[in-house]
């Protein structure tokens, strides 16, 4: 009794089970005040990012509740919202967990001065990765630039027991003010499309747990073989959740490593995928310009094409590639693509249609629900050549080969195209819903005819990276 509020400051950490900076504030002893702040990070967040992390915001709330507790609501500069709430709470520290992108970090980095300046506790904590980027360094003390290695060295280190879930917060006397999560409108920028992605969006903790429950009761020991074949649901769909810290990584490492250790054929492939976020994590802390520069810096002055209309028709799933467009119109209805499906659709704008990796990058970053600017810029400068541990640039993925082999029966495509088909199924329909009333679409069109040969726009790439190569 007494004791001078905490502040838990929010993020992208909405969990009660191994919440170690929620464990911390509640270790105090003190009232804790949990806050979310709509600062310029989060206004500057994708239509789908923003919408998926409003719905993330309204569960936790409700979650917080149940233990009763309270979300507290303020928009405006980091800095100045929880400089405002010291004073008129009286708190004494202020928590958080860590984030690793340059934006937060520089954002963060301030937060913590002014407040220690002030005279205010200001912690910071793990939760969002399993690997600090700092502590994983090759013998030589630098970072890794090559999966594999990353990979080996981690592999054999032991990961953190994951915190016990919090069941009570302390509350205050008197709870400040909050703002409404409605007068912030985060998803008025999906328009019509907000509803239909509701209909495939996960949210919450309790639906993370469920699902994580089910990926490893029933699909891990098939999901080496099964995770590439997009007709099929073998993957476990966690990076919805993962984005939004509704599960931890730790908790999905001791589970994957407990039925790798009980024989699960399919454990240590979910493992070393796991691993891939944290390499891409690992890489844009060591390389803060990853995601908007050429991370081989003889790629710079290549050929590629700026923002064009094929590259329009390819946002709109309209490129006459059925495996192309099938993806993209997945990802307009969803928020997700398969991640086989990401690398056709990568492949197939960057070099078929010769145009810029960042034109894709911004296009998933505005569209994606599981959006994560690590894993978008690694994956998008791999699958361009251009990246960290790229596919060479001579490996053009032909979409028609591709989808024989993981589509066989085309089932993946007739579940996402409308054109053509008597009568099509939900999901297909659902595209035209979604989409701007602009773009003047109908599942009653022609489908497109192709924009470009497979063959020739084949050969056309690599005759221009032929040219850069000598230039």
């Amino acid at each position: 009794m007494g004791l001078k509020p905490v502040i838990l400051w929010l993020r992208r950490d909405f969990r009660l089970h191994d919440h170690p900076a929620m464990v911390a504030a509640e270790k105090t002893g003190a009232p804790v005040i949990c806050v979310f702040i709509h600062d310029e990070i989060v206004a500057g967040t994708g239509a789908a990012a923003k919408w998926r992390w409003g719905e993330a915001i309204a569960s936790f709330a409700a979650r917080l509740e149940e233990i009763g507790s309270r979300l507290i609501l303020r928009k405006g500069a980091a800095l100045e919202v929880l400089q405002g709430l010291v004073q008129e709470t009286g708190a004494t520290q202020v928590h958080w967990s860590r984030a690793y992108d340059p934006a937060s970090i520089a954002r963060d980095r301030a937060v913590k001065a002014a407040l220690r300046e002030g005279g205010i506790g200001a912690h910071s904590h793990k939760g969002h990765l399993m690997f600090e980027p700092w502590d994983v360094a090759t013998g030589k003390g630098e970072p890794y630039k090559v999966y594999t290695p990353y990979w080996n060295a981690v592999k054999g280190r032991g990961v953190d027991t994951p915190c016990d879930t919090v069941r009570a917060l302390a509350a205050p006397e008197t709870w400040p003010d909050s703002e409404t999560l409605a007068s912030w409108q985060m998803g008025a920028q999906m328009r019509r499309g907000g509803p239909v992605l509701a209909e495939h969006a996960c949210i919450g903790e309790a639906s993370a747990q469920g699902r994580m429950a089910s990926f490893f009761g029933n699909k891990i020991d098939d999901y080496k073989a099964a995770r590439d074949q997009v007709d099929q649901k073998g993957t476990s769909n966690l990076s919805e959740n993962l984005t939004y810290g509704e599960i931890s990584p730790r908790s999905l490492w001791h589970s994957g490593w407990a039925r790798m250790e009980a024989g699960s054929a399919g454990a240590e492939t979910f493992l070393k995928e796991l691993v891939w976020r944290e390499f891409a994590w690992h890489l844009l802390y060591h390389f803060p310009t990853l995601d908007h520069e050429n991370w081989r810096a003889e790629w710079n002055g290549f050929g590629w094409r700026r923002d064009n209309n094929d590259a329009e028709a390819w946002r709109r799933g309209r490129t006459g590639e059925p495996f192309v467009d099938a993806a993209m119109r997945e990802m307009f209805v969803t928020g997700q693509m398969h991640n086989r499906a990401r690398m056709i659709v990568a492949s197939y704008l960057t070099k078929h249609l010769m145009t810029d990796w960042r034109v894709g990058l911004r296009w998933f970053e505005d569209c994606l629900t599981d959006w994560d600017p690590a894993s978008n810029a690694m994956g998008w400068q791999w699958v361009a050549g251009c990246g960290p541990d790229a596919a060479p640039y001579f490996r053009v993925f032909n979409p028609e080969t591709q989808a024989q082999k993981f589509d066989p029966d085309g089932r993946y495509r007739r579940a996402w195209i409308a054109e053509g088909q008597p009568q099509p199924g939900k999901t297909a329909l659902q595209y035209f819903d979604a989409i701007p009333k602009s773009w003047r679409m109908s599942a009653d069109d022609r489908y497109p005819p192709r924009l470009v040969d497979l063959k020739e726009g084949r050969e056309k790439a690599l005759a221009a990276y032929e040219r850069h190569k000598k230039g």
